[in-house]
């Protein structure tokens, strides 16, 4: 205990170092968090939702459950996907990963 009160004691007097100086390692590690994580997320999710509001009947999507439909319906919060002839879907809007692709050209399908 003494000397934990003397070494404190001893780095006030020596030092006299700046309490916020101290603080900066801290602060930078939150800043980079920020610009690693946070940036790039936010900037996801809005491309996101740009994608869902410019949705439109007969677009062919994939969902995050990995079905490819094409739409027939849009509602507020959902859209009725038809997946096979006869099969229809209710799924939520915001459920679609994106426009689906061809997997060996990568390009966007056709509207039907």
């Amino acid at each position: 205990m003494n000397t934990l009160i003397i070494g404190m004691l001893t780095a006030q007097a020596a030092g006299g170092q700046n309490p916020i100086i101290g603080l900066l390692p801290i602060l930078a590690f939150f800043l980079v968090f920020y610009l690693i994580l946070i940036v790039p997320q936010k900037k996801q999710r809005k491309r996101h939702q740009e994608m869902l509001n410019q949705l439109n009947p007969g677009d062919k999507v994939l969902t995050n459950a990995g079905l490819y439909g094409t739409i027939v319906k849009i509602e507020d919060e959902k859209v009725v996907l038809r997946i096979a002839d006869g099969v229809k879907i209710e799924y939520l809007k915001s459920m679609i990963a994106g426009l689906a692709t061809d997997p060996k050209t990568g390009e966007e399908l056709q509207k039907q």
